[in-house]
């Protein structure tokens, strides 16, 4: 992807991806062409190319761009990060949606691995709530756990229509790791 901020590449980028996701809603996606998302624009294939490189490169320029607002909103979550997970699902749900509709939702969880792996040595590690979690631990295997663990679950409740309250959800995973705390500190060493 074409990452110049001039004024005129981020409108044609930002009409491509509109364009890609109004097609997503009416159309499969693997049944969506690139000369269908230039006609939805009043832009021509040549820009199209200029700025990406497929229709994949278009939805996961989109991704990496929701990914640094989620980055930002965990960061700073203070305490609550499951319910701050949560919020970020639902206000991303459209695209969300149209993910799952097209078993599509490797993209996210591809997208949050590279972007998450990519900033986590320019990050502040002390901003992390995690941080304290990881001291002394290969850092990598956690983050990635983290990420596949929340994302599963956020996969599941989007499949499920997004109708469990994520109270509820919440709720269950915080039960369920008290209960995993409990029994692997009673549970014989497996060294």
């Amino acid at each position: 992807m074409n990452e110049s901020n001039n004024p005129s590449a981020v409108r044609s980028r930002k009409q491509i991806t509109d364009a890609l996701l109004l097609l997503m809603e009416k159309y499969p996606y693997d049944e969506i062409s690139v000369k269908q998302i230039v006609l939805e624009t009043d832009l021509v294939r040549k820009t199209f190319y200029r700025n990406f490189e497929s229709k994949d490169d278009v939805l996961r320029s989109h991704i990496r761009t929701i990914l640094r607002d989620y980055f930002d909103i965990v960061n700073n979550a203070r305490g609550d990060v499951l319910t701050t997970i949560f919020a970020f699902a639902v206000k991303h749900k459209k695209l969300l949606k149209l993910l799952d509709k097209n078993d599509m939702m490797h993209f996210m969880l591809q997208g949050m691995n590279e972007f998450i792996m990519s900033v986590k040595s320019e990050q502040n590690l002390e901003l992390n709530p995690f941080s304290k979690l990881f001291e002394g631990l290969d850092s990598d295997y956690l983050i990635t756990l983290n990420i596949g663990g929340i994302w599963n679950v956020i996969s599941l409740w989007v499949r499920r229509g997004m109708k469990d309250k994520p109270e509820a959800v919440k709720s269950t995973i915080q039960q369920y790791l008290s209960r995993v705390g409990s029994a692997t500190a009673n549970a014989p060493q497996m060294v």
